[in-house]
């Protein structure tokens, strides 16, 4: 009785492998599409293995996401709400506002999407590099504070018509993630989604190999031209996102200003660290809080770390001789390649 049920159950066992064996050949030979475009005012390049290229599908996707967060264009959802049009908001600003809210409580404020003003007095917003006043800065703290802002229903709900939002330091990473999310509706399995430095990866590369992303090396390099990487992170299934205060500033009475805000003070921060890169499971978190890192410093960074271990970190940082050092989360330590 035995041997006979195993003999029907061979041929299903040979389809069952030759169908296997089929659909592996299928997907190696299927190609990598790789897609570029503008988009946030950044560059974005996309990789990702199908028969078809969704390169206009992509950028509808990632249109949607313009149309609500971007504050240059005047008819967004983000601009209605600062001029405080009595508009509904959508999923996608609900998500994000959500999400923002969130992690600036966890950060005790150092993340806060209402800290543009302060940011655009100190001349990063308009380039004008003119060093705010004391009581100008301290005007500000009148409408700066994520705590000034409420989603209450459909509708966002201002302590003061003059509180702006501005989502930059996390929209770029759900705009990465809008894409995945596209992309794995689609059936696809490996891909690279990276938008201005924010990133969220699936499967294998082309060359059949875990992703590879590069940390670039803290240089006074306004311009960008040297792209040294400092190390190479193996992110699979994961999403990354960078943040460093050496990537913008500007020379004053001979005194150097980062281009990141802390939002309780008002004033640029001055501590050692210089590159704060997080992998999270979606890239909105690791955009919010790689920013967050860089308003808090090291030894803040680090304790919230130990609430989180969801999160991992990579820290580059000046030590008291100004040498760079290295600092990364233990859950980090099977990533790092070089």
């Amino acid at each position: 009785m035995n041997k006979k049920k195993l003999y029907w159950q061979i041929p299903f066992l040979l389809v069952l492998i030759i169908g296997s064996i089929a659909i592996v050949r299928c997907q190696r030979s299927m190609p990598y599409q790789h897609n570029k475009g503008f988009i946030f005012g950044t560059v974005y390049n996309i990789t990702y293995q199908s028969n078809e290229d969704l390169q206009p599908q992509i950028e509808a996707e990632l249109k949607k996401v313009n149309q609500t967060f971007s504050t240059f264009e005047a008819n967004s959802l983000i601009s209605q709400i600062n001029q405080n049009k009595p508009v509904k908001v959508n999923e996608m600003f609900r998500e994000v506002f959500t999400l923002a809210e969130s992690i600036s409580k966890e950060t005790d404020g150092a993340f806060d999407i209402t800290v543009a003003p302060m940011v655009n007095m100190w001349g990063f917003g308009f380039k004008t590099g003119q060093h705010p006043s004391k009581q100008a800065i301290d005007s500000l703290h009148q409408v700066v504070g994520y705590h000034k802002v409420k989603l209450v229903g459909n509708t966002i709900q201002k302590t003061d018509k003059r509180v702006m939002l501005d989502c930059s330091a996390i929209a770029k990473g759900y705009g990465s993630d809008i894409v995945a999310r596209f992309l794995r509706r689609n059936g696809i399995k490996n891909f690279m989604v990276e938008i201005g430095g924010e990133i969220v990866t699936m499967g294998n590369s082309e060359q059949r190999l875990p992703w590879k992303i590069g940390v670039t090396k803290p240089t006074d390099d306004s311009v960008k031209v040297n792209q040294e990487i400092q190390t190479v992170l193996n992110v699979t299934d994961k999403a990354m996102a960078t943040s460093g205060n050496y990537r913008n500033f500007y020379y004053k009475g001979g005194k150097k200003y980062a281009h990141t805000i802390d939002p309780k003070t008002g004033y640029p921060v001055q501590h050692s660290l210089l590159s704060a890169t997080v992998l999270a499971k979606n890239c909105a978190t690791a955009d919010a809080y790689a920013t967050s890192f860089m308003v808090m410093g090291i030894e803040k960074a680090r304790k919230l770390l130990e609430r989180h271990p969801e999160l991992m970190a990579y820290f580059i940082y000046s030590d008291a001789k100004g040498n760079l050092q290295v600092w990364y989360s233990p859950s980090m330590k099977g990533k790092v390649v070089k």
